[in-house]
């Protein structure tokens, strides 16, 4: 028999070595995390063993991940964590335990999570040992928070972005108390790592460097349910990447609202670029991604990290939102269209083959014809690779949201279409430009067209399908170029 682990007394670092099924779960849970929440996954995981021992069956989960790679990141910790629990995962709502990783920043993404929620309660009629959680986004908005409260009263969980690593201790209040379990926190400058994570893939991953934003771009609800920023000690990201190369790992993404801010905050302040520069030392690392930049802040230092840095992807996603420098300023985006030409110009003067993408919103409220004008000028001489084209969608709790001058519907509509266009048209010209050249592709899936074929990127983020099979995923190989077809190409290997 053996001896049951208290918790309190395990360093840290040994906790993912430890069977949960040791702990000692009679004891008291601890002050402290991460050790605090691995013995909340015990405790989860006695619950999830005996509730399947008695339905003679696996209790199954499903999660749905709605918006940015930033929430798709917060996902793989949550799926480590139900994994962990003993939950199995399914491909459908038809689960145990069903989760929706919510995004607020267009109004379209709340009502699709209102429309799901409505198909669950049905499905939770027929399930009484049926759980579902929201977590997110869109729970740091206290309205949406009180209509789910009145008008979902069979949801069992919500909390918001800042508390996403307490999820099994949430399960356990929410097995014990038998009602609804809500913890929202309007802020925070915790960060907790060192959880379970289950990659979506074995050979790359999003790695967090910051959260939260300090900009307050007027159109945008980001700052307000993701919080301010707070970034994470350069030795800890460093430790991660290299734990997650040693897995397998060849390419990471750094994620942050705005990387370019990273190290601010920190007692012994540290610049993205020198951050760069030190993820680009790693032995066996080979690509290094990362987003969001803010062109005001977008210094000449990281401009010179992404010319020297060999392992640092030749892609950079820079938004512009808009080309007009009086909206830019109503926007509160704190550069004009001429700084942000010369930006581009000096990028590209760097590093030639970069390849931009960019975000453009439409229909900003006050947008005139001339200003749209402007932006598709910049979209002209720019020549992006791809972007991404918004219409200006209302945020309740943003500044944009009580301006007058909002631009009617029809206009806004005929406007996208112009821009979209456009930004096709010139995507199609610019991602040709390697056409009959030798590049290297990360491998990245089976092709879903085509048997027999794989379909990988290439540095500059350019998708590739090529002959090959299942033994190339996660490799990096030298692939000929034979024919661009506008926004991909297809190849051979070399």
């Amino acid at each position: 028999m053996y001896n049951k682990i208290d918790l309190r007394e395990v360093p840290a670092e040994r906790l993912k070595e430890i069977s949960l099924d040791l702990v000692n779960i009679d004891a008291q849970a601890p002050e402290f995390e991460p050790n605090r929440q691995f013995y909340f996954m015990a405790k989860a995981r006695d619950y999830v063993k005996r509730k399947s021992a008695e339905l003679g069956r696996p209790m199954t989960f499903f999660t749905q991940t709605f918006g940015c790679q930033m929430n798709a990141r917060d996902s793989e910790k949550l799926l480590g964590i139900l994994e962990k629990i003993g939950y199995q995962e399914t491909t459908d709502e038809h689960a145990d335990f069903v989760l929706y990783n919510t995004c607020t920043v267009r109004e379209n993404a709340n009502l699709r999570v209102y429309g799901r929620l409505g198909y669950l309660n049905t499905m939770k009629k027929k399930n009484p040992h049926m759980m579902i959680a929201l977590c997110g986004c869109m729970m740091q908005e206290p309205e949406v928070v009180e209509k789910i409260k009145k008008s979902y009263r069979f949801v069992d969980i919500i909390f918001g972005t800042h508390n996403i690593f307490k999820l099994a201790e949430l399960l356990c209040m929410r097995f014990e108390e038998k009602k609804m379990v809500v913890d929202i926190w309007k802020d925070t400058d915790r960060i907790v790592e060192d959880l379970p994570t289950e990659r979506k893939y074995s050979f790359k991953s999003g790695v967090n460097i910051m959260f939260g934003c300090n900009n307050f771009c007027s159109y945008c609800i980001v700052p307000y349910v993701r919080g301010r920023e707070r970034s994470r000690k350069p030795e800890d990201i460093i430790a991660e990447i290299k734990r997650l190369v040693a897995d397998g790992v060849v390419e990471v993404m750094l994620l942050g609202q705005n990387v370019n801010s990273y190290g601010k905050n920190l007692e012994q302040p540290v610049t993205f670029a020198e951050l760069l520069r030190q993820v680009n030392e790693i032995p066996g690392l080979e690509r290094i991604r990362f987003m969001t930049s803010h062109p005001k802040d977008l210094s000449d230092d990281l401009i010179e990290a992404m010319r020297d840095c060999d392992k640092v992807c030749r892609h950079l996603h820079l938004p512009l939102q808009s080309g007009s420098s009086q909206i830019l300023k109503v926007m509160n985006r704190r550069y004009t269209k001429e700084q942000y030409l010369e930006l581009v110009e000096k990028i590209r003067k760097a590093v030639p083959d970069i390849a931009l993408t960019t975000d453009i919103i439409v229909g900003f409220p006050g947008e005139t014809e001339e200003d749209f004008e402007e932006t598709m000028d910049v979209v002209r001489r720019v020549r992006y690779d791809s972007a991404f084209t918004f219409i200006y969608s209302k945020r309740t709790g943003t500044p944009a949201a009580k301006m007058e001058n909002q631009v009617p519907e029809d206009v806004v509509k005929a406007r996208f279409d112009r821009l979209l266009a456009e930004v096709q048209k010139i995507s199609s010209e610019v991602c040709g430009r390697d056409v009959h050249t030798v590049q290297k592709v990360l491998v990245e899936e089976l092709d879903d067209h085509v048997e027999g074929y794989v379909t990988g990127r290439m540095s500059n983020n350019t998708v590739v399908h090529f002959p090959g099979n299942a033994d190339l995923i996660g490799k990096i190989v030298d692939v000929y170029l034979e024919e661009s077809k506008g926004f991909y190409y297809m190849g051979k290997q070399a």
